[in-house]
């Protein structure tokens, strides 16, 4: 009974994040454009779907990622090694960015328009080549961030410093940068917040900053989303600086 109940309140819950969307898209399609909805019944199992899959998604991440990520967090600041935990923000935020779906997608649509505009050489190598090259920066990069996360808990940083310096330094690239590399740059930096690398890295943060005394985990425990971001930006940007200069 209690897992029946369980279950109601998780779907009940979904549910309720997904309504909105629901609303917003009825009220545009019948409302504004006043268009009836084709296939309703082929959208109504796809919401089924959309419903079920993000529950139990939550569902696992709950007893999951959040735990698995706070235990190794807690274990690698309990060992007292600094180069084992640096080692491990690094190879988490590389193996979760670099086999992330949105960053290859994202890879291979650039590596074709790069291609079309005739800044790459056309062809299947030169494409997978640029693709492999920007999907790897950006995990590099990502693992970079980690790890300046992770000495920020260490040695209490204040955030705002840290993210106002490294915007500023994007903002510099950005000047400088070949204009055809900007917009992926930025675009780069999104989609590193996916599903698999928020929570790990989000469980990361906070359980480090909870086996640290004298850390807060509502002060130093957040934030590392927000290098996930900036690093990639920066760079993909210097990536598109020396690719221009070696052309």
């Amino acid at each position: 009974m209690g897992a029946i109940k369980g279950a109601l309140s998780l779907f009940g819950g979904t549910l309720r994040d997904l309504a909105p969307i629901v609303l917003i898209v009825a009220f545009f399609q019948l409302i504004v454009l006043r268009q009836p909805v084709d296939n309703l019944a082929e959208i109504a199992i796809g919401f089924l779907f959309v419903l079920i899959g993000l529950a139990i998604f939550i569902r696992g991440l709950e007893m999951a990622l959040f735990p698995l990520g706070e235990a190794l967090a807690d274990a690698f600041a309990r060992k007292g090694s600094l180069i084992w935990l640096l080692l491990f923000a690094f190879a988490l935020g590389f193996g979760t960015t670099v086999a992330e779906p949105a960053l290859i997608a994202v890879s291979q649509e650039a590596a074709k328009v790069m291609a079309a505009a005739g800044a790459i050489d056309p062809g299947a190598d030169s494409e997978a080549g640029y693709a492999k090259a920007l999907r790897y920066t950006v995990a590099v990069s990502v693992g970079f961030a980690l790890v300046i996360g992770v000495l920020r808990i260490l040695e209490g940083w204040p955030l705002q410093w840290l993210i106002i310096g490294g915007y500023t330094i994007v903002v510099g690239l950005t000047t400088v940068a070949p204009a055809e590399i900007i917009g992926i740059a930025y675009d780069s930096g999104a989609v590193t917040t996916s599903t698999i690398t928020v929570p790990l890295v989000t469980a990361l943060g906070v359980g480090l900053a909870s086996a640290i005394k004298g850390r807060n985990p509502m002060i130093e425990g957040f934030g590392l989303i927000a290098f996930a971001s900036l690093m990639p930006i920066a760079f993909v940007l210097v990536l598109g600086i020396v690719a221009g200069a070696w052309a």
